[in-house]
């Protein structure tokens, strides 16, 4: 039951190193947006080739995108939100805390254009940062590959362009 998932945040419409990415990558499980994708959901889900969830983040005014998502991915229970009300520019501990609250195993984020591979206690708190606007020392644009290898078990690999 090995799975490859692409986590991506903050395309903004610019979506040339999204579209790249994932033909690089191909075949791919599962893409997994967390947000401010402004427009471009057709775009998202016709160059992934396989299932996608997305949510909408702060610049995604006239979506019909939901905000948050919870799903389950082999034993992890997935909670995707854009991060930006839960303050996460401030920090992620309230993010954490919300996600705790829910049951939640892994947390994934976007908002702040920088990347988090953070394990705390019995939570993983994953921003992929952003593939258009870096914020991060250096700016490279950055994006998360999640594995789910033979024994069910995640990996996380921060990966820059």
């Amino acid at each position: 039951m090995s799975m490859k998932i692409l986590i991506v945040s903050d395309t903004h419409r610019k979506n040339d190193l999204y579209v790249e990415l994932c033909k690089q990558l191909a075949p791919l499980d599962m893409v997994i947006h967390c947000g401010d994708i402004e427009g471009s959901e057709y775009i998202i889900n016709e160059a992934a080739r396989c299932p996608v969830k997305m949510v909408a983040g702060n610049n995604d005014f006239f979506s019909d995108i939901k905000s948050e998502e919870e799903f389950s991915i082999g034993k992890y229970k997935i909670w995707v939100t854009h991060g930006h009300h839960y303050y996460v520019s401030m920090g992620n501990e309230i993010l954490k805390d919300e996600a705790r609250s829910r049951g939640i195993d892994i947390v994934m984020y976007g908002h702040t254009h920088r990347p988090v591979i953070e394990r705390d206690g019995d939570i993983i708190a994953i921003n992929p940062g952003s593939l258009t606007y870096p914020r991060q020392e250096g700016r490279q644009p950055s994006y998360v590959l999640m594995k789910i290898n033979d024994s069910g078990e995640a990996e996380f690999e921060l990966r820059y362009i």
